[in-house]
């Protein structure tokens, strides 16, 4: 048990330290609470078909909140990789313009899924679509270069 929750609070910093490094792995989970800091991404290459992989995940406490509350990404193919350490299922999803891109599916309890999505451009909202997480403020920004 120890190894886990040991397992478990490295990689929550995995993130963070792939941020300072410009790098990120891509898969999805989900568990969030509302945070400032933003995602790491793999920066190879900038234009479409470019894309990389994005780490995000909600928080381990089970709060309604990503850890991240902007994320980037390049153009082009990306893997989107969501980690839920919480109890409390959430899921992944990203949406442009108000219609849904993609979503993983709902996670707990440590497991991680993986989102790929080839994006353009722009300015995308992430969110938690398990009923009522939005609206409680599970959502963020994702701008894509």
């Amino acid at each position: 048990m120890r190894r886990l929750f040991a397992l478990l609070a490295v990689l929550a910093l995995v993130p963070f330290a792939l941020a300072a490094c410009g790098d990120d792995d891509s898969s999805s989970s989900s568990d969030t609470s509302a945070s400032t800091s933003t995602s790491s991404e793999d920066t190879a290459g900038t234009e479409k078909g470019g894309g990389g992989t994005v780490s995000v995940s909600a928080v381990a406490d089970g709060s309604l909140a990503f850890e991240e509350s902007e994320l980037t990404a390049s153009a082009g193919s990306n893997s989107f990789e969501f980690t839920n350490p919480a109890s409390t299922p959430h899921d992944f999803c990203i949406e442009s313009d108000g219609s849904e891109v993609g979503c993983t599916d709902t996670i707990s309890g440590g497991d991680t899924a993986t989102l790929d999505e080839d994006l353009d451009a722009g300015d995308y909202t992430f969110y938690c679509s398990v009923p009522g997480h939005r609206d409680a403020g599970m959502e963020g920004t994702l701008t894509v270069d």
